[in-house]
């Protein structure tokens, strides 16, 4: 357990930085994926100890309710012999009530043990989950970061004049123009629309009043 326990502490305390400065030919988002697979893959396992030293506990209490128990059922019966005047039976239930409760007291011994553990195992696994969300964190803050820096690079090669050739600058042009022309016609369109719409409302309304004026 406390090999297990170093190993957790020792992959847990290790520095994202520290990874990240390897002189190796790979992108740092890919060596962080790999750490946190790595750390995933640890964390699963210390949650799997978790659960198990919970069912321990378990095993161990129903023991202990067991020993107790039996240990009390003995007692008593070794009073009724005792008052019977049965010598070997008295013996007997003295001798199985003392196994008992040494057997309790192991139990009680191990119960205390296993829950020391379970918190170190707990306490263990939550460093870990919020060491995996923090890593999880960096990641996407990093892929951001790269996204950023992808997305500078190409606007700088569409808007540095001096890094495109002419036709490409012509060709920037002609877009431009034609995305010009394209907002001029729409706003022409929108225009005509619009005259053709108050007119037909003044024409309505103007032979609604002429056919008031008629009626009336």
């Amino acid at each position: 357990m406390t090999s297990l326990l170093k190993r957790i502490k020792n992959s847990v305390a290790a520095d994202i930085n520290e990874i990240l400065d390897k002189k190796e030919n790979k992108n740092p988002i890919s060596l962080l994926n790999q750490y946190l697979k790595e750390c995933e893959k640890e964390t699963e396992k210390v949650k799997k100890l978790v659960e198990r030293q919970y069912k321990l506990k378990e095993e161990f209490t129903k023991e202990l309710q067991q020993a107790e128990e039996l240990a009390n059922k003995r007692n008593h019966q070794a009073a009724i012999a005792e008052k019977a005047g049965e010598e070997e039976l008295l013996q007997f239930a003295l001798l199985e009530k003392n196994q008992y409760e040494e057997r309790s007291q192991r139990l009680k011994e191990s119960i205390k043990i296993t829950e020391k553990q379970l918190i170190e195992l707990e306490t263990k696994y939550i460093e870990m989950t919020h060491k995996l969300k923090d890593m999880n964190i960096s990641r996407l803050e990093m892929m951001g970061k790269e996204n950023i820096t992808h997305a500078h690079v190409k606007m700088n090669k569409v808007l540095d004049e001096k890094g495109i050739n002419d036709q490409a600058a012509s060709n920037f042009e002609e877009i431009e123009k034609y995305i010009d022309s394209l907002e001029q016609k729409i706003n022409t369109t929108y225009y005509q629309n619009t005259i053709d719409a108050k007119i037909a409302k003044l024409e309505k309304d103007m032979d609604k009043s002429k056919e008031d004026s008629l009626s009336s």
